[in-house]
């Protein structure tokens, strides 16, 4: 997180050797301010923007000549404004969180830990949305599909009537939106609070409003 500006990139190497190798850890980190820096479009644009005395495609063939591997520059993703950034397992996961404040509370030691702590639960809970509206209805349409396809053949529901069966969707509804939107998920690391519970909270100690917008998370290699 630079000025303003979250990014997150994966780079692949071989080996994981390769991987804490000092010259491979600056090219990342240069990758990184390249990316907050110039904004490319994608990792084809990326590759032509300068870096050094060349460009970014220049930097990786002579570091791929240095460590006599192969090595990918995969993906990014950047976001402006309020970011928390955490890498998990020295590399296995790359997490990137986006949110909106108030009252400048962001520049709190207390939102930075909280911050991470958002980065940090992405990274174990791996939620697939950030609340209930951000999930498509396709997907709630998709779900409940299953769920009837389920009971239809489950001797023990097949036969109950539709409404029986609508208020049982209902609470698995409900129960999918709890495991897979950020927000509605138990916070890891306090099971009473749930993450939007966890941020109300802060957010009333801090005297101002948090929202969180947006998430990325790499899996190395997914």
């Amino acid at each position: 997180v630079i000025d303003g500006v979250g990014v997150v990139v994966e780079v692949n190497a071989e080996t994981d050797f390769v991987a804490k190798n000092d010259k491979f850890v600056d090219f990342t980190k240069n990758l990184a301010k390249v990316v907050a820096d110039e904004n490319p479009a994608d990792v084809e644009a990326l590759m032509a923007c300068k870096m050094g005395d060349g460009t970014v495609d220049d930097a990786l063939k002579a570091l791929i000549l240095v460590i006599k591997e192969n090595i990918k520059v995969r993906r990014f993703t950047r976001y402006e404004g309020v970011c928390s950034a955490y890498v998990h397992g020295g590399g296995t996961h790359g997490i990137l969180v986006n949110f909106e404040t108030t009252n400048d509370i962001d520049a709190k030691d207390e939102f930075v830990a909280y911050g991470k702590d958002i980065a940090m639960q992405v990274a174990a809970a791996n939620p697939g949305y950030v609340d209930e509206a951000s999930v498509p209805a396709e997907v709630v349409a998709k779900e409940k599909e299953i769920m009837l396809a389920q009971m239809a053949q489950d001797p023990k529901t097949a036969n109950k009537p539709e409404a029986v069966k609508e208020k049982m969707i209902e609470g698995k509804i409900k129960k999918f939106f709890k495991e897979n939107c950020l927000v509605d998920q138990e916070f890891v690391k306090d099971g009473d609070l749930t993450v939007a519970q966890y941020t109300a909270k802060v957010a009333k100690d801090l005297g101002g409003e948090i929202k969180i917008v947006k998430f990325a998370r790499f899996v190395k290699g997914e």
